[in-house]
C-alpha cells in the first residue's frame, strides 16, 4: 500500500467517526487539500482492494478490512507521539508532524515490539485512544469543559484541538493532561468560564473550554 493510500484510509476513519453513515469526498478533498475528482480516482482504487465501499453521490465507508487498515496505522501513529514524548523529551506540540512520517514504516514486527517497550499505553500524549493489535480500543468517558457543571472536581483527559497553536497555549497556561479543574463561575454573556486550574484562578474563554476534554 501506498503512503498516498494509507493517508486516505486514515482521512476516511478520522470523519467516520463524525459520519458514520457515509463521507461526503468534499470533506476528504478539503482534508487533504487535492481536488474532489483525485479523491474520486484514489477511492476507486481502494475499492477494488476492498478497503472502501463507494457509490457515487451518496458518500464513501470503510469495509471491515479498511477500517482495521486504517486503526493500525492510527496505532503506529500514536505510539510514535507517545515514545517521542516520554522517551525522547519532544513537547506534546512538537510530535504530530514527525509521527506523520514514522506512521508509515511498514514492520508489524516493530510496532508491537514498541508497544512493549511503551508498556502498552492506551492513550497518546493529546489524550486520544490508542488502538491494540487486534484494533480495539479503550473507550472513555469525557465531556468538554465548557459543559460541565459548576463547583466540581474534573481532570483533563485531552484536547479536541492539537494543532501547535492551541497546545502550545495550554503550555503558557501550564494546563495540561491530568491537570485538576474547578468551574468557578460561567459568564452568561459569552460563555467565558473562570476557573479554578491547579490551586490557581484563571479566565478561558469559551473557544478554549470546547477544545478541552474533562472527566
Amino acid at each position: 500500500m501506498t503512503i498516498s493510500e494509507e493517508n486516505y484510509l486514515k482521512v476516511i476513519y478520522h470523519l467516520s467517526l463524525v459520519s458514520p453513515k457515509g463521507v461526503n469526498t468534499n470533506a476528504i478533498a478539503g482534508m487533504l487539500d487535492t481536488k474532489a475528482s483525485s479523491v474520486t480516482d484514489m477511492l476507486k482504487k481502494l475499492a477494488d482492494k476492498d478497503l472502501v465501499a463507494y457509490k457515487k453521490y451518496q458518500g464513501v465507508t470503510l469495509t471491515e478490512n479498511g477500517t482495521l487498515t486504517a486503526k493500525m496505522i492510527v496505532r503506529k501513529h500514536r505510539l510514535w507521539e507517545v515514545f517521542l514524548v516520554d522517551k525522547l523529551s519532544f513537547s506534546w506540540d512538537e510530535v504530530h508532524e514527525i509521527a506523520e512520517e514514522l506512521e508509515h514504516i511498514k514492520s508489524e514486527k516493530l510496532i508491537n515490539k514498541l508497544d512493549s517497550f511503551l508498556n502498552y499505553p492506551a492513550f497518546d500524549p493529546h489524550g486520544d485512544p490508542i488502538p491494540n493489535q487486534k484494533g480495539e480500543i479503550t473507550k472513555l468517558q469525557k465531556q468538554l469543559l465548557s459543559e460541565v457543571d459548576l463547583n466540581v472536581a474534573y481532570k483533563c483527559v485531552g484536547v479536541k484541538d492539537s494543532s501547535p497553536e492551541f497546545l502550545q497555549y495550554l503550555d503558557k497556561q501550564q494546563i495540561a493532561l491530568g491537570s485538576t479543574f474547578k468551574v468557578i463561575e460561567k459568564e452568561s454573556f459569552d460563555d467565558t468560564l473562570l476557573v479554578e486550574i491547579n490551586n490557581n484562578k484563571i479566565t478561558i474563554s469559551n473557544k478554549i473550554a470546547s477544545n478541552l476534554y474533562v472527566q
